[in-house]
């Protein structure tokens, strides 16, 4: 689920909060990211379960007007295509997303069950649920497209969810655009024979991209001070004093791959850096973050100092 570029921002935030509050405490600091990465997977797992979360609530609305004292002959015999949703009832089963829920205790739909109204309301007055309950009998196919246009057009970009997650965690707002992507990506997979046993995506795709978080922060933090005399004479018009804080770690991280991580290209890099700072820092960050690399790359290649292994690493 984790790519190399969100594992750098994650890095590059706990540099940067490791100088604000002029940590020195290792240890702790590289705890507190793993905390933070982890914190991600967490919010995948309650995101998954909203859904399951929004059929029961739609369940319970179905359930209750059926005992109303004046109930319609509509509300006596409801359409139950939504809350007998495929897809839905498929997440519902799945037994690793019950594990996940129950070992990590989150309960925060119970607790804040009024986002879950409040996203049912929309759905139920969307256009894509009128034409969705049009019919009362569907395919595996529509059921799964769905609920994948749902989240997408309603759920996702929901002002008021955003809002709570934001609420919750801080951080949890960088860490949503790609959650949401993964659920997409997750869902778009789910065949009907899968069943409970569909298969929740990893948090680190292997064991080499979890040590690549630790490496990366660990080794530009160690070697912090050598990294900013690098950086001194790269800058004629700028004092270190003035190079934003946030600029710094970027450059610095950059560093760190070119001689401390042989096997990943400077292009490759630079390029993650600069999509990095144009998302994070100010305007004109990516220029200047793009001047200062280019020249320390050259000079790394010319004496000699880059340490890449295999052919078109350079």
């Amino acid at each position: 689920m984790l790519t190399r570029r969100h594992i750098r921002v994650k890095v590059m935030q706990s540099l940067y909060s490791m100088e604000q509050t002029q940590s020195d405490n290792l240890g702790k600091e590289e705890k507190f990211l793993l905390f933070s990465i982890d914190q991600m997977y967490e919010l995948f797992i309650i995101n998954l379960q909203l859904l399951i979360e929004i059929r029961k609530h739609a369940e319970d609305f179905l359930a209750k007007s059926q005992k109303k004292y004046l109930a319609t002959s509509e509300e006596k015999n409801p359409n139950t295509k939504f809350i007998n949703n495929e897809a839905l009832l498929l997440l519902e089963k799945n037994i690793q997303l019950k594990t996940e829920i129950e070992k990590k205790k989150l309960n925060c739909w119970e607790l804040d069950d009024e986002y879950v109204a409040i996203l049912w309301k929309e759905i139920k007055e969307s256009e894509l649920y009128e034409d969705y309950m049009s019919t009362k009998l569907s395919s595996f196919r529509e059921d799964k497209d769905f609920i994948l246009d749902v989240f997408k057009e309603i759920i996702a970009p929901n002002d008021k969810l955003y809002e709570y997650i934001e609420d919750k965690k801080l951080t949890w707002i960088d860490d949503l655009p790609l959650v949401n992507t993964s659920i997409i990506k997750m869902l778009r997979k789910v065949k009907p024979s899968h069943d409970e046993q569909m298969i929740l995506p990893k948090l680190y795709k292997d064991i080499d991209d979890k040590k690549f978080a630790t490496d990366i922060f660990r080794k530009t933090t160690l070697n912090s001070v050598e990294f900013a005399k690098e950086i001194d004479g790269k800058t004629p018009n700028w004092d270190q004093d003035r190079i934003a804080e946030l600029d710094k770690a970027i450059i610095k991280m950059a560093i760190c791959e070119f001689v401390k991580f042989p096997s990943i290209p400077v292009k490759v890099t630079i390029n993650e850096y600069l999509e990095i700072a144009k998302e994070y820092s100010t305007p004109k960050s990516s220029i200047f973050i793009n001047g200062i690399l280019d020249k320390i790359s050259k000079e790394y290649q010319e004496n000699g100092k880059l340490n890449k292994v295999g052919r078109g690493l350079m």
